[in-house]
């Protein structure tokens, strides 16, 4: 396991947030766990979503959405072909959403700092989508060749083009991330890369200083 420095500012250990962020199909979900793999708390908001459509949202999304729920759980597909094509719909559901969200990934970031974690990361797949990059202290952006993606894209099961098209719509350009981005993490070449450079990212993120608001 890697360890990671602790970050020490007039004595005090502050633990540094990294936001993680990259359009679909670039190896986000891939560097997430190699994250973790060093030893880093990954707070997954994927997964965090996917704990509230089984129990918290699902009352609000019904109400929202009538019939996209069955049995206390949301049904993520009828919900996703509610919602995948109409903005005003998907804006109604990041309301319903992002608020109990944000309660979830507050309480990994104290329960994290207080065991002493000198770096944290928040996978966020629309993290400069919902202005999230105010909450981290450095945001680190996965990325591929656009052939690449596209590939990892088609072969998921119930994926395809137009749906992918869609999803794309709402993300921000690869380009743009990447400007944007304090580190970039390119998976195009396999794991020992990748693994390589979240060593580099860590040791030069448990240096720096805090920043997010």
């Amino acid at each position: 396991m890697y360890e990671v420095p602790n970050n020490e500012a007039n004595g005090d250990i502050q633990m540094i947030v990294l936001g993680l962020t990259g359009s679909i199909g670039m190896g986000k979900s891939t560097t997430a766990k190699l994250f973790a793999e060093a030893g880093v708390p990954v707070y997954d908001a994927d997964a965090a979503v996917h704990r509230l459509y089984e129990g918290e949202a699902a009352p609000a999304i019904e109400a929202a959405f009538p019939g996209t729920t069955a049995d206390g759980r949301v049904d993520r597909i009828k919900l996703s072909a509610r919602v995948v094509h109409d903005p005003a719909a998907m804006k109604l559901l990041e309301q319903i959403v992002h608020p109990m969200l944000g309660a979830s990934r507050q309480k990994f970031l104290s329960e994290a700092e207080q065991s002493g974690a000198a770096v944290a990361v928040v996978d966020v797949p629309l993290l400069f989508e919902t202005g999230g990059e105010n909450r981290v202290d450095a945001v680190v952006v996965v990325t591929t060749t656009p052939k690449i993606q596209r590939e990892r894209i088609l072969s998921r099961d119930n994926m395809t083009g137009e749906k992918l098209d869609a999803i794309l719509a709402r993300q921000l350009p690869d380009a743009e991330k990447r400007q944007r981005a304090h580190f970039v993490v390119d998976t195009s070449h396999g794991l020992d890369p990748v693994r390589a450079r979240i060593r580099d990212i860590l040791d030069q993120a448990a240096r720096m200083p805090r920043r997010r608001s």
